[in-house]
């Protein structure tokens, strides 16, 4: 289908969620709720909406302008971790819908964006008074959507997390939840694990989006090659189907396209987040088709000729890095530092930045998670429902009667899980 002049200007005045309005009034950005782009791959069928984590400035632009070339639907987010109250990156929880709100409306870009509160994490029961003061101003700020990850707990705590946390979170958007922390190859999650937390969450009447899985995948660079499991997340969502909860693929960087394709076709994920490759493109890395950042000899990275940051930036952030002590996946923690400094650099040096992370959020988009069109199907939605919420795609099924914390507690003791190491597996 194609979209008419009006039935855009009609899906910004209906299509918008309140606090986007109330923020941005005279905005021609259509940022809507997350619940949107999963109902647009549903549609589309064996589809995956790119969850771009916007650690930077360059990276933003780039898949916001790639999503305008696909005509797809997009997702821009940032975690707790980059963007929380003890950031890493420049672009923050709070900031991060004012800067594509402004990027949208300098570039012309006319597909629809969610903004996603990536995880949100919660790792232990202290967090929780926090988080039910903070949560509310994440939205305050232009979120849309949501990825409550209480992990880290046990069973029985994460469900509970969750259902404490809830109210906190608008009726209009997108939600998200997580079982079994993504730690690669150890701690895998299991279909208990997943039926239970979602089972729970349906017999309160809250219906996720995703969820996200444990699958075999790492956040950061992929080192073993282990990578996603497609068998393993294609029977937990089989497991599921009956709640109809979509799954998100966390950890995308360094997995192959192949591999990719087949977590599209095989299983019902509709959400795939992709940090570190974005910003390895943007600071001009030899990236490999797998997303991962090459490495020479020595173990360094490789920066290629008059690609991404000057030459000099890049020796001037190699150096405060080895001062630091920081090496492979914690290269990350340059954003903060680096951001303001490259923002210092010509116009034809961070054009040239976004213009790499727009032809590889391209190639992803277009050939990879079959994504291409799907802008036309959230406007349709946004039409068909004349609101902000096309409300839950589930319904109740499970007596909450016997989901009271007592019996969480006593069935969360009969599942069979796979927790795997203690350690520090955060994004």
């Amino acid at each position: 289908m194609t979209v008419s002049p009006s039935d855009f200007i009609q899906a910004i005045q209906v299509g918008r969620p309140p606090t986007i309005q109330k923020l941005f009034p005279h905005s021609r950005a259509l940022l809507v709720s997350g619940k949107f782009m999963d109902l647009a791959m549903l549609k589309k069928q064996n589809a995956i909406c790119l969850a771009a984590n916007g650690r930077n400035s360059w990276v933003i632009r780039g898949v916001l302008k790639a999503a305008q070339k696909a005509n797809s639907a997009l997702i821009i987010e940032i975690a707790r971790s980059e963007g929380g109250a003890g950031a890493y990156c420049a672009v923050n929880y709070w900031n991060i819908a004012r800067m594509v709100d402004a990027f949208c409306n300098e570039l012309g870009i006319t597909i629809p964006v969610a903004l996603h509160a990536d995880h949100y994490g919660i790792k232990s029961p202290a967090d929780i008074p926090v988080a039910k003061v903070e949560i509310p101003t994440l939205f305050e700020a232009g979120m849309t959507s949501i990825a409550i990850d209480a992990s880290h707990l046990p069973d029985d705590q994460n469900l509970l997390a969750n259902l404490e946390l809830n109210p906190f979170i608008p009726k209009w958007a997108g939600l998200e939840t997580e079982v079994g922390e993504i730690k690669g190859k150890l701690g895998l999650s299991t279909p208990s694990e997943a039926l239970f937390l979602i089972q729970g969450l349906n017999a309160h009447g809250i219906f996720p989006n995703w969820i996200a899985l444990n699958n075999g995948t790492v956040h950061g660079i992929e080192e073993s090659g282990h990578g996603i499991q497609v068998g393993l997340t294609r029977e937990i969502h089989e497991a599921l189907i009956l709640y109809q909860v979509s799954g998100a693929q966390h950890g995308t960087s360094g997995n192959s396209s192949a591999r990719l394709k087949e977590i599209a076709r095989q299983t019902q994920t509709t959400k795939a987040n992709v940090a570190t490759a974005l910003q390895m493109i943007s600071w001009g890395l030899e990236v490999n088709d797998d997303g991962n950042a090459a490495l020479d000899g020595d173990g360094n990275f490789i920066k290629v000729k008059d690609q991404g940051v000057t030459e000099a930036m890049w020796e001037s952030m190699v150096a405060y890095a080895t001062e630091k002590g920081w090496k492979g996946g914690n290269y990350k923690k340059l954003n903060l530092p680096f951001e303001n400094k490259i923002l210092g650099l010509p116009k034809e040096i961070r054009e040239r930045m976004e213009n790499r992370v727009e032809a590889f959020a391209f190639n992803l988009m277009a050939n990879v998670f079959n994504s291409s069109d799907t802008a036309d199907l959230v406007i349709a939605s946004i039409l068909e429902v004349n609101g902000f919420d096309p409300g839950p795609k589930a319904r109740r099924i499970e007596d909450p009667d016997v989901w009271t914390p007592e019996k969480i507690a006593a069935r969360a003791a009969k599942i069979v899980g796979n927790s795997g190491p203690e350690g520090d597996f955060d994004d």
